[in-house]
């Protein structure tokens, strides 16, 4: 019985082919022209693009333009490579320019398609970022896919690993920029630390296409890119925290062994609440004020450190140091430590040397990153089971291509058996079967382990001569995944494996070319072998047709139905013949998690023997309804953690364009007048308020808090006592002599110097009180969670506490900048190299290095450069300005920031 869904979709077709239904005259208008550009000779060809661009200035839209330049690019592809886009590769091309996803199978030429796009998109001269997942990838289509871009008058650059900031700025400048998602996100982070904008390697954020679209924006959308260096020695800090914990009784505190959380009860809040108070660590009123947000953190992590983890279980001492102790192999992981201070928590409760924490300096989400760009595309295999997430999240509709030929590859149901012993007695029976008809297999594993207790197994039946894939080493898992369509060839890979790559039965010409033929010069033997090579591949290609094509073989169902069908997706490439199958056993994860213990029971009852498996479509209907159920509940997970990104998402780009537009500023005059006029009537109400009487005005106070901030001295108290003076005159007067001490600076240090320093000191300052600000919304996110318990809403607490946060750091941004203006000198000194702030993401670990400032620094008035020699070891106050990373000058051999510089 067909449903009214089923019969609508006879009818109509379903909404994927109406939409590429809807794309084929655009099609037709490009063929029609293809005559006319064959025509051409190639020097006329690539004049096209001086044509288009000259256009675009004219007013013509990049759509208008679209059938000329895609029948262009096609030429020039069929001029450089030999090879002719398909129909079906310029509908891709049209749904990659429309700011879709073109989900296209494997094999039918994803990175040829995207030219088409890249070329139209790249004449508008703002840059179009090509993306990939790896540097491998990168190098390969740029330097490829250079080639036409090149034909076509236009310039390829590729960012990489381990190029320099001219390097980087010349890739960008160019009209297309290949590149990974890693490397493009951690160069915006870094261009926003620079201090000037000539430091800055990107050009904007205009046009990005994203290969392998699914495993960027939804696999890793969550990965934080983090540019981090280590935090000021706070030691005493910790210790101090640590000695809070020791008196509290088992009523002052809630733990959960099996959570690995420690609460403190109400007893213990206001024990603790007192002893803070006590050491004057207390700010407002309770221990839950928003102002400690960074005490709540600390304390709990001490409360953590003493009554959830164990010395000699969860971790143990070695040599002063505190190392981890693996829960499940039991070893000791050297290297590895705790983050968001619970490893210094740790160090501190065992009387230990304290390291000094990392901070983060600056970080973004891949969600986050690619929202910027102006236009953004994507392209992959799978992608039409996240298309709702892809839709929501970044406004991407997703359009499944038709083949170009159709799809041969047979899909057989799935086999479950009873336990994992007697499903890898069936799949290596599988596996010798199809190696002796000659059949090539691609064995697809859900980790690595997994792939070599397979590969042992294998070896144990007497199979040998198979390839394990190392994803360590992408050139040579590329050639591979290249060969793993000879006959007879059995590739063992884990799900992520081979992507870029694709299997061509027989083997492919290209890497064996440049595999076996590297040391052969140009000349008749190089082109004679190359010959002899391509004869082989057809030879060869033809035992694998013979045998039934490529043969996919999964060990096991993925939570997720993209992934399997990525698996799937290496078989029945451009008509190619193929099959695909699925062994699962009731105790893989996937069977374990929806209730496998009953169907087991029902299967011994209807008497299956050992050995012998269940196949029926129902089992992959229900498997497919179990991994939609997950796939739901991750994308709700994924969905709630973007909600509190995009909190600090909003914060990040207010401070990121205040740089911008501090850096593009010539004279700074103006803002910074408006910033001292906001910090003096702040000031001014703190301790003059509105609308009262003299008598209750804090005139001391307002004279000493001038003078610390400000180096001011004014005779505030003898203003408080004349007759009838209201808080206006005295806000007025205020407000004046700082304009007579601003003026007085300007003067003596000249306009030049004073614009230099009012864009380095407000710049400076933005950074400093930023990183601090990422530091408090990084312990308000661990704690504002606990709020649900009182029946509140955690992430709109976490809303307005974390702008209560942003408006304080803006607040003490303007004191700090105007402080600093007012009392700073200048000495002449050479400055500290700028630290190597640490690079990491959750992959790679990536180092850069922020550019050293010149030959002057700050120092404020009562903190002069002392020379060496009249430094009193004994007496401090004879040291003047100490630099962090100077040997201290007390004589203990350590360096100030560790000795008489540390945080007390």
């Amino acid at each position: 019985m067909v449903s009214l869904g089923g019969l609508a979709r006879k009818l109509f077709g379903s909404a994927f082919e109406r939409r590429v239904k809807s794309l084929r005259p655009k099609v037709a208008e490009i063929n029609a022209l293809e005559e006319k550009f064959k025509n051409l000779s190639d020097s006329e060809l690539r004049q096209k693009t001086d044509e288009y661009r000259k256009r675009l200035q004219e007013g013509e839209t990049l759509d208008s333009l679209l059938p000329e330049a895609f029948a262009t690019a096609r030429e020039a592809s069929k001029r450089v490579f030999g090879l002719r886009p398909f129909d079906v590769q310029l509908i891709g091309g049209i749904v990659l320019n429309n700011r879709g996803i073109a989900e296209m199978r494997t094999g039918e030429g994803k990175t040829l398609m995207a030219t088409l796009p890249v070329y139209l998109n790249a004449l508008e001269g703002k840059g179009v970022h090509v993306v990939t997942v790896n540097d491998y990838l990168a190098k390969r289509d740029a330097e490829t896919m250079g080639k036409l871009y090149g034909f076509l008058g236009l310039t390829t650059g590729v960012i990489v690993h381990d190029l320099d900031n001219d390097q980087r700025r010349a890739a960008y400048a160019c009209d297309i920029t290949y590149g990974t998602n890693n490397e493009l996100g951690f160069d915006y982070l870094r261009d926003n630390m620079t201090f000037d904008r000539s430091q800055m390697v990107q050009r904007g954020h205009h046009y990005a296409i994203v290969d392998e679209v699914d495993s960027i924006l939804i696999d890793e959308a969550r990965t934080p890119l983090i540019i981090s260096g280590p935090l000021e020695d706070r030691t005493d800090f910790y210790k101090q925290i640590d000695t809070f914990i020791p008196p509290l009784k088992p009523e002052d505190y809630e733990i959960d062994e099996k959570q690995k959380t420690a609460t403190f009860t109400e007893v213990g809040t206001e024990k603790v609440e007192k002893m803070l108070a006590e050491a004057g660590l207390l700010k407002g009123h309770g221990l839950y004020d928003i102002e400690n947000v960074k005490i709540v953190h600390h304390i709990n992590n001490a409360l953590k450190a003493h009554k959830l983890f164990t010395r000699d279980k969860d971790y143990i001492v070695r040599n002063g140091e505190v190392m981890i102790i693996d829960e499940f192999t039991g070893r000791m992981m050297p290297g590895r430590r705790y983050s968001e201070g619970l490893h210094q928590a740790l160090e501190a409760k065992e009387h230990v040397a304290i390291q000094p924490e990392n901070q983060t300096l600056a970080s973004i989400t891949f969600q986050n990153y690619f929202r910027m760009y102006d236009k953004l595309a994507g392209m992959t295999g799978t992608a039409a089971t996240e298309a709702e997430e892809f839709g929501n999240i970044y406004g991407l509709e997703v359009i499944e291509i038709p083949t170009n030929l159709p799809v041969k590859r047979i899909d057989e149901n799935d086999e479950v058996y009873r336990t994992v012993e007697e499903k890898y007695q069936a799949i290596v029976r599988d596996i010798r079967a199809s190696h002796e008809r000659g059949q090539p297999i691609l064995v697809g594993t859900t980790s690595i382990e997994k792939s070599e207790h397979l590969a042992d197994r294998l070896r144990k039946d007497g199979i040998t001569g198979f390839n394990v894939l190392n994803a360590r080493y992408h050139e040579q898992e590329a050639y591979i995944v290249a060969q793993a369509g000879v006959p007879g060839a059995i590739t063992i890979a884990t799900n992520m494996a081979g992507r870029g790559t694709d299997i061509q039965l027989g083997g492919n010409v290209e890497m064996r070319v440049e595999q076996e033929l590297k040391d052969v010069p140009e000349g008749p033997e190089r082109d004679a072998k190359i010959a002899a090579i391509k004869e082989d591949v057809a030879k060869l290609k033809e035992k694998a047709l013979a045998a039934g094509g490529l043969y996919v073989l999964a060990t096991e169902r993925h939570e997720s139905r993209r992934i399997d069908n990525q698996l799937r997706g290496r078989s029945g490439r451009q008509g190619d013949p193929g099959r695909s199958k699925f062994y699962l056993s009731l105790q893989d994860d996937l069977m374990r998690i929806f209730g496998s213990n009953r169907m087991d029971g029902m299967l011994q009852k209807l008497g299956l023997k050992e050995g012998e498996a269940i196949t029926h479509p129902w089992i992959n209907k229900a498997l497919e309804k179990a991994q939609k159920k997950v796939e739901a509940r991750n994308y709700e997970i994924r969905k709630n953690l973007l909600k509190y990104d995009d909190v600090m998402n909003d914060q990040r780009k207010v401070i990121f364009e205040q740089r911008m537009e501090v850096m593009d500023s010539k004279d700074l005059t103006d803002m910074i007048a408006e910033m001292r006029d906001e910090v003096i009537e702040d000031l001014v109400e703190k301790y003059v308020p509105h609308g009262t009487y003299s008598e209750q005005w804090d005139a001391i106070g307002l004279r000493d808090k001038l003078r610390e901030l400000f180096n001011l001295d004014l005779p505030v108290e003898d203003w408080a006592k004349e007759e009838g003076i209201a808080e206006e005159q005295i806000l007025e007067r205020v407000k004046n002599a700082m304009e007579e001490r601003a003026k007085e600076r300007a003067e003596r240090f000249g306009p030049e110097v004073m614009a230099y320093f009012r864009k380095a000191m407000l710049l400076e300052s933005i950074d400093t009180l930023w990183r601090e600000h990422l530091v408090n919304l990084d312990h308000l996110r661990s704690v504002v969670g606990f709020r649900g318990y009182g029946q509140r809403d955690p992430l709109n607490e976490y809303k307005t506490e974390s702008f209560e946060l942003f408006q304080a750091m803006l607040s003490n941004l303007r004191r700090d900048v105007v402080s600093k203006l007012m009392r700073f000198e200048i000495v002449e000194q050479p400055s500290e190299p700028a630290p190597l702030p640490e690079m990491h993401a959750d992959h790679p670990e990536f180092n850069g290095q922020d550019d050293a400032e010149g030959l002057i620094s700050v120092a404020t008035e009562n903190d002069t450069v002392v020379a060496p020699s009249k430094r009193d070891p004994k007496d401090p106050t004879t040291w003047g300005k100490v630099g962090r990373n100077e040997l201290c000058p007390c004589g203990s051999g350590k360096k100030y920031k560790h000795c008489h510089g540390s945080f007390v």
